[in-house]
């Protein structure tokens, strides 16, 4: 006698496929979820960073990193070259590693007048604050952009390095225009110190790594 054969049934694979599409759709919605914590803490950052300057203003009248009475009103505290101290601006580049510099010390002061936390000592190697995606993060008055179509004046730019295009985006929308050569929230190449024009990020750059500043 011939054995009958048996398979799966067109209810049977109506049911598998809707199965798989519901998975798909989950794992999906949970990655849309993961970038979006991800976009709102790398937005905190920028948020976070401009009160530091603002409560430290108001407490010692003067800026963190520029602060002229750095030894005396913190304990441990370390005062800048004495080029531009006290010229109401945070000198140096964002993303300096000279010890000297007021964008670097910057850190140092607001930590010891316990606005943020971390380390104080500026020899340690997790001296520098890094953001969600394991970029720098910097403050300087130093023009971010020289040669802008639109003018990008500030008292001082927050940057933050190493951040996805799709990101960059998204922070953008969330915080500014969504365009990412005007308004507060502009685009630079990764790491650098300064650049003549912001990057204009579309969808085909959404794996590239850059730089995003906002100024305040």
């Amino acid at each position: 006698m011939r054995k009958q054969q048996s398979g799966f049934t067109l209810v049977e694979i109506a049911i598998v496929l809707v199965i798989i599409g519901l998975l798909l759709g989950g794992v999906l919605k949970g990655q849309e979820l993961v970038n979006n914590a991800k976009v709102k803490n790398l937005a905190n950052d920028f948020r976070g960073i401009s009160t530091f300057v603002y409560a430290y203003q108001d407490r010692f009248r003067a800026l963190p990193g520029d602060d002229r009475a750095a030894t005396t009103h913190l304990n441990g505290g370390t005062n800048a070259a004495a080029a531009n101290l006290g010229n109401a601006r945070i000198n140096g580049a964002w993303n300096s590693t000279t010890a000297s510099d007021e964008s670097y010390l910057f850190w140092q002061h607001v930590r010891l007048a316990g606005l943020a936390t971390g380390t104080t000592n500026t020899a340690a190697a997790d001296y520098l604050p890094r953001n969600a995606e394991g970029g720098v993060i910097g403050v300087t008055s130093e023009p971010v952009l020289t040669n802008p179509a639109t003018p990008y004046p500030a008292s001082f730019y927050v940057c933050s390095q190493g951040i996805q295009g799709r990101f960059a985006r998204q922070i953008d929308t969330t915080l500014d225009d969504g365009n990412t050569q005007t308004g507060t929230v502009r685009v630079i190449t990764d790491n650098a110190a300064n650049m003549a024009e912001a990057i204009n990020v579309t969808a085909a750059n959404d794996a590239v790594l850059f730089t995003v500043c906002m100024s305040f």
